[in-house]
């Protein structure tokens, strides 16, 4: 069967996917979401097929930018196409949804179709949904972490120990490892730091670091600026480092699911090369992490699938009720790092950094690993490696605070009364700095001035929105009229009823 191409100019969110008109379906019996085989020399691409009536002609085949990319495609020339039966893996995914539990043969073959792109997105969705429903047992998750692994690339250092760290995030302001790289290189260690991008959150460490310096780098090129200078702060998507991982990741999203937690994190590290990792598990009522004894369970887990994937892993349970540090968002988070890593910032980020470095360092067997990490960052030598990595990476190396642009269009949050803050919405706070551009925009977020326990007096600020919009201020504006993101009280006997919850009206 030979069909015209015609290219489609935009994105099918990187699936592989094509458009028939409906006559041409009958005309082959084919069907929507059948799969079928491109097929140009000896190049041929599984993709799905969508009808589209209105898009392509009869015995026409629109393709979106990845099949065209992919497949080097001409417009308007002529390829053949083959129908494919179902994947393999469909039927594994079915057995999940039935509650069964699956070996590593039929999470491998799911694992591979979804980096092949030969899944769709519903299938992965009900595969997902399955997992979060049955749940994972530790075999299922050191399978799922072997195969996301085994279909991505894997970096091999020469050394015996490279050092890592990883948040499971959840709370705003997160900009720490842009200290601890820096702490932990600068002592001799080795610390390739592949970070993500912000899918909930308002800023990912990839996002901050994008903000002054590049994040995206080949691997020959990761490894050239790390074996100079001990480490990098880079996206680890950039690089295909578990890529299955990105992919669940945009279907658990929109759905508010993480059945991939564990495995989604230990494969990017195992990829990367780390055999020892801290892994940072912040705990708090507005944390993804409610309880310590949930805590502690995660951090066994944690350790246990480390054991199974050969590596060193610990687990620190630290503060989560309220954003580390002040700033929000891509721009003053860099900014914040960098004034605290030239002796200028707030003590709940020096203190995080300085805590999460020395127990690398005690794993990496240094003596006094608490006051070698506080050596370090103050006596500058962090400083200097910091910006050491940033001109590596194509940044300023010479950049002060003040060059990180931030946006024009801001707003100061003024307190109604006097009184101590009581509370912090870290959700809040994420959704507004989320609404105002960020992580996108990079010079959008929040400025929070006042935190839990500090004293306010009416007529103060206690946070400033910044936007590169004037339209996403407005935005932000309305919802913050919803909204209370930071709770102030003006006596401390209010504090025994935090809130009332009156009946629903039906």
């Amino acid at each position: 069967m030979k069909l015209k191409v015609k290219k489609l100019f935009m994105d099918a969110g990187d699936l592989y996917v094509v458009v028939l008109n409906s006559k041409t379906l009958k005309k082959y019996a084919l069907h929507p979401l059948d799969r079928i085989d491109i097929i140009k020399g000896k190049s041929r691409l599984t993709c799905i097929i969508n009808v589209g009536d209105k898009i392509v002609k009869e015995n026409e085949i629109g393709v979106y930018l990845e099949v065209y990319k992919k497949m080097k495609l001409r417009d308007g020339e002529s390829v053949e196409i083959e129908l494919q039966e179902q994947p393999k893996s469909l039927m594994y995914i079915r057995e999940k949804i039935q509650g069964k539990t699956l070996d590593y043969k039929k999470i491998y073959e799911i694992v591979k179709d979804t980096v092949n792109r030969d899944l769709t997105e519903s299938e992965i969705s009900a595969f997902l949904t399955a997992l979060e429903i049955h749940k994972i047992t530790m075999e299922e998750n050191e399978y799922l972490s072997r195969a996301m692994i085994e279909t991505g690339n894997k970096i091999n250092w020469g050394k015996k120990r490279i050092f890592d760290k990883h948040s499971l995030g959840g709370i705003p302001g997160k900009k720490e490892s842009l200290l601890i790289v820096p702490i932990v290189a600068a002592a001799g260690l080795t610390i390739p730091k592949t970070s993500s991008r912000a899918v909930s959150s308002a800023s990912g460490t990839a996002d901050t670091m994008e903000s002054i310096a590049n994040v995206e780098f080949t691997l020959d090129e990761i490894k050239r600026i790390v074996k100079k200078h001990g480490g990098c702060i880079v996206w680890g998507g950039s690089v295909d480092l578990s890529p299955a991982d990105d992919i669940f990741i945009q279907v658990e999203h929109p759905l508010e699911i993480d059945p991939m937690f564990l495995p989604s994190i230990m494969s990017k590290k195992k990829s990367v090369g780390s055999t020892d990792v801290v892994i940072d598990i912040p705990m708090g009522r507005e944390a993804k992490v409610k309880t310590i004894s949930s805590a502690h369970t995660l951090a066994r887990e944690f350790i246990e699938l480390g054991r199974r994937l050969s590596m060193r892993v610990r687990c620190a349970i630290t503060y989560g009720e309220q954003p580390i540090g002040h700033a929000i968002g891509p721009a003053l988070e860099a900014r914040e790092a960098l004034e605290t890593l030239m002796g200028n910032g707030p003590n709940s980020l020096i203190q995080k950094a300085i805590g999460l470095s020395s127990i690398i360092f005690d794993m990496a067997g240094k003596k006094k690993p608490m006051k070698l990490a506080e050596y370090i960052l103050k006596s500058g030598k962090a400083e200097k490696k910091f910006r050491e990595i940033v001109g590596a990476q194509g940044g300023d190396p010479k950049l002060k605070p003040k060059d990180i642009h931030i946006g024009e269009k801001k707003f100061d949050v003024i307190s109604k009364k006097s009184g101590t803050v009581f509370w912090i919405r870290n959700f809040q706070l994420t959704e507004l700095a989320r609404t105002l551009g960020a992580p996108k925009d990079k010079g959008a977020g929040i400025y929070l001035y006042k935190k839990k326990g500090y004293k306010v007096k009416k007529g103060e600020k206690l946070f400033t929105m910044f936007s590169e919009s004037e339209a996403k201020l407005d935005n932000a504006l309305e919802k913050l009229k919803k909204m209370e993101p930071v709770v102030v009280r003006e006596r401390i006997s209010q504090e025994i009823i935090m809130d009332v919850i009156k009946e629903v009206k039906r």
